[in-house]
């Protein structure tokens, strides 16, 4: 079999990227995204804090009223943001690998409360538009931004890696897909991509890691269907 070109729409730490040159995958890497913290400022933060990405929590540390931050409780998305929060001292009330499961877990459990969502300006509608729905009270702050930077990618690659509906629209401006194979972070990811290919192979739970795996987990079932050929 010849052999396999992956392409990265962000670049990987060493240890990921090890993971494929040692299944001898030829990786390509581009970041088609920048995100950067943004200034903020509020007066007052509502009852609990939600809190979505870790670029989110890499702003909420610049800030200059960070302890007044750190005093509400956390609803947070995402093993890493978790850890994120942890390890500077968040008491996290509720954690989900999704966001739209967490909109459903207050809506059903905490529609008495009020939250203080800090964003990036790019953020999914899902979780906002619930809760507002829902009558309950959602201060919306922007902490950080999110720019994308399409590159054009040749030659040809088998498969992709995503690891946001951002990563999927920048790509997608200069690119398009038609054999590739998808591997996706989550669904949120992947529902990006459902327009365009049903090539998609979603990673449980959404990590950049088990995206990797799920990658090396199905090229190594073709190399070793090749070479029983």
């Amino acid at each position: 079999m010849d052999s396999i070109r992956i392409l990265s729409t962000k670049k990987l730490l060493e240890n990921q990227k090890q993971l494929l040159l040692q299944a001898n995958i030829n990786l390509v890497e581009e970041d088609f995204i920048a995100t950067q913290p943004k200034e903020f400022t509020f007066e007052s933060l509502h009852e609990y804090s939600i809190i979505t990405s870790q670029n989110a929590v890499k702003s909420l540390l610049l800030h200059e009223n960070l302890s007044q931050i750190k005093q509400k409780k956390c609803f947070c998305v995402g093993i890493k943001t978790k850890t994120a929060l942890e390890k500077e001292g968040f008491e996290i009330v509720v954690y989900t690998d999704y966001a739209a499961v967490l909109a459903t877990i207050i809506t059903n459990q905490y529609s008495q409360s009020s939250f203080t969502f800090f964003s990036g300006n790019l953020r999914r509608d899902a979780l906002p538009e619930t809760l507002r729905l829902a009558g309950i009270p959602l201060q919306e702050i922007t902490v950080y931004e999110t720019n994308l930077v399409p590159h054009i990618i040749t030659p040809k690659v088998n498969g992709i890696l995503f690891f946001s509906p951002s990563g999927v629209e920048s790509y997608l401006q200069q690119n398009t897909i038609s054999n590739e194979l998808c591997f996706c972070i989550g669904t949120t990811t992947a529902e990006a991509l459902q327009p365009i290919t049903k090539q998609i192979v979603i990673s449980k739970p959404p990590t950049v890691e088990k995206t990797i795996e799920s990658c090396l987990h199905f090229y190594s079932n073709q190399l070793i269907d090749s070479d029983k050929k």
